[in-house]
């Protein structure tokens, strides 16, 4: 067997090709690399085919892709002693070719599907230990800063209480208020049909200072904070400035995650209890529009028969909810790997899991709260 060669020759515009051996597919590895790197241009280009002495699909199918890279680049292409079988099977190849490289389809079949439902346990396993184990690193960073208080960025923690809670306020206080007139409004419709119209106001504070006000500003937090920490330290990940912290000697838990951590910790309990006041006068209101409750009737039943627990229940939440959403965050965002699209996916999937975490926690609480009977 006589292994193909190939040679390019330029003079001027005019580029001559010359090809030569037998281009079959078993001795193809041989030029395979030498036919890529030919670099297209424009002029007039000749491809000497006279001294090749056997072409099967293989080769033509190389040199089919050759002559296309070299007509996408503008040049005039032209074979020289070319058999014409072999020009037939060129064309045929050349016509053939598809144009897009296609995707292979995913394997289907039940032993597929329980080779990605394992896939997916495993996956999920991993992560579970992962973020235990991040949650476990920002705790003893939390302690740390505790016992050493100077190795606090206070700036940074300034920084993230505004962001997190100030600039959060005017749409927490809205969120209070729509709750209450609509807890009063739906309350007041149903109420009326016994004639208990003065209950709405139990039904409004239990319902705002116990589960709602609370669970939908933590809601709200980590639809707008959580998502805001994944982004911002995620792109740091990507332009690997955590990189350029660890070959500073600095610790990106203590300098990114913990005043994070610590707004969240600081301001959810405060914008809980902004909303609680807010989803108060909004169902204070709406009782007085609706059913004739005034003010001062509306204030003397809340205190008679509203405990301060009730408030106490909403506001012992707090921490948790801030805790998981920061540490969430944080995580999702250590996770993003090189890409821009890695930091969207990363966002996306940190706002779901926080938000499912914070509702399975208000769940635990409540059951929690039921059976010692707060």
């Amino acid at each position: 067997m006589t292994l193909p060669t190939i040679a390019s020759e330029r003079d001027g515009d005019s580029t001559r090709i010359r090809i030569s051996g037998e281009m079959l597919t078993q001795s193809l590895s041989a030029v395979e690399s030498a036919f890529e790197n030919i670099q297209p241009n424009g002029g007039d280009v000749t491809v000497d085919m006279s001294e090749v002495e056997a072409l099967d699909t293989g080769g033509a199918w190389l040199i089919a892709n050759m002559s296309r890279r070299y007509t996408e680049a503008g040049a005039k292409l032209a074979f020289h002693g070319l058999d014409p079988a072999y020009s037939a099977l060129i064309d045929t190849v050349s016509q053939n070719i598809p144009k897009e490289v296609g995707t292979a389809e995913p394997p289907r079949g039940f032993v597929n599907w329980v080779e990605h439902i394992g896939e997916k346990t495993v996956g999920a396993w991993r992560d579970t230990l992962s973020i235990l184990g991040f949650l476990g690193l920002t705790l003893h960073r939390l302690f740390r800063t505790a016992i050493m208080p100077w190795r606090l960025r206070r700036a940074a923690l300034v920084s993230q209480m505004e962001e997190v809670g100030f600039k959060a306020l005017p749409i927490v206080s809205l969120m209070g208020f729509l709750i209450g007139v609509v807890l009063a409004f739906q309350g007041a419709t149903q109420l009326k049909q016994f004639g208990a119209e003065i209950f709405v106001v139990e039904l409004i504070s239990i319902s705002v200072l116990r589960e709602l006000g609370i669970l939908l500003t933590a809601i709200i937090v980590a639809g707008r904070s959580g998502s805001a920490f994944t982004a911002s330290i995620g792109s740091m990940k990507v332009q690997e400035e955590i990189d350029a912290m660890r070959t500073l000697g600095l610790d990106p838990i203590e300098v990114l995650v913990i005043p994070r951590v610590l707004a969240l910790l600081i301001m959810l309990p405060i914008l809980g209890f902004v909303a609680d006041m807010a989803g108060l006068i909004g169902g204070a209101l709406m009782s007085w529009i609706d059913l004739g409750v005034s003010p001062g009737m509306f204030i003397t039943r809340l205190k008679e028969n509203t405990g301060v627990w009730q408030l106490a229940v909403g506001m012992i939440k707090a921490p948790f909810f801030a805790l998981v959403i920061g540490v969430i965050a944080c995580w999702q965002a250590m996770q993003v790997k090189g890409s821009a699209e890695s930091v969207g996916q990363r966002t996306t999937a940190s706002v779901v899991q926080s938000i499912f975490m914070v509702i399975a926690i208000d769940a635990l609480f409540s059951i929690f709260f039921s059976e010692v009977g707060v």
